[in-house]
């Protein structure tokens, strides 16, 4: 149902950006607004681990360099039956952590300094048993495929607003300034809203991996209540908004601003905590 409920809004993302461009030119806008969308889907299939990883400054690891976290990584691999991903580590103090790749053959999972000094051998596991569920799921393709439609829906919107502003309306088949505005607002945060949908329920759902994985949902509800704490007392550096739904936990979770609440890329870390403590519950039964 998750798969189900994924593509559905997928598509609907599409469709939003087809709309748009026709709304702003007719019928070759709409034709304009699918290449767009599927040149872009098709950068993020085969370009956008190597992007992330870049922009984070994240630098590979091996045995020699990282032997316990390249452990704890094969090991869970082999237990989830997937291929043994890249290792990256990057160099920033904030503790978080990420899986990327188009598919489990070409995965890669990064984690930060600060994650490794702030967590124990067993919280780092949890955290990495959530990424490789990720990767299991095809959840990073999905969920990059998804931000790369919302972000050009933005930059179509920008060009709406400019347009309405500087232009707009001025012959019969321009579309009306008011309507462009309006449009340039409200577009921008469906696409959004749709994004998150898709975020969270890959994010409970990765949790749910994990607790499987380890076979301690504890030890990911320890991990994720230090990242928490942590990571209100300042903003992962580089971090932007496009790339926020790809961690543990939300990068920004320090900028406390009420109405970005609504806009969550993650479930808050009480509702995932929660979900966990009903896994245990079940696993507990069913060891019984």
């Amino acid at each position: 149902m998750e798969a189900v409920k994924t593509a559905i809004l997928l598509t609907l993302m599409t469709l939003l950006m087809v709309w748009i461009g026709g709304i702003f030119g007719g019928s070759g806008g709409m034709l304009i607004a699918l290449l767009i969308a599927g040149a872009m889907n098709f950068y993020a299939y085969f370009f956008s681990d190597k992007m992330v990883l870049s922009h984070y400054h994240a630098v590979e690891v091996d045995e020699r360099s990282a032997p316990g976290l390249i452990a704890i990584v094969r090991r869970l691999a082999h237990k989830a039956g997937i291929p043994m991903p890249r290792v990256y580590i990057i160099p920033e103090p904030v503790p978080n952590a990420f899986a990327t790749g188009r598919n489990p053959s070409h995965a890669a999972v990064a984690v930060t300094q600060g994650l490794l000094d702030l967590l124990n051998e067993e919280e780092i596991e949890a955290v990495l048993a959530h990424e490789l569920s990720h990767v299991r799921h095809y959840d990073i393709l999905i969920s990059t495929i998804a931000a790369t439609i919302a972000g050009a829906i933005a930059w179509i919107a920008n060009i709406m607003q400019f347009g309405a502003f500087f232009g707009g309306g001025r012959d019969e088949d321009s579309p009306n300034p008011i309507v462009m505005i309006i449009l340039s607002i409200v577009m921008p945060i469906a696409a959004g809203i749709i994004q998150m949908a898709v975020s969270r329920s890959r994010e409970f759902e990765a949790d749910a991996g994990a607790a499987r994985l380890t076979g301690h949902p504890e030890w990911l509800e320890s991990a994720l209540i230090k990242l928490e704490n942590y990571n209100r007392q300042g903003i992962l550096p580089e971090a932007t908004p496009e790339t926020a739904h790809m961690f543990i936990v939300n990068p920004f979770t320090g900028k406390d601003i009420s109405f970005a609440n609504l806009f969550r890329t993650h479930p808050t870390t009480e509702q995932r905590i929660e979900r966990l403590e009903e896994i245990r519950r079940e696993m507990a039964s069913e060891a019984r």
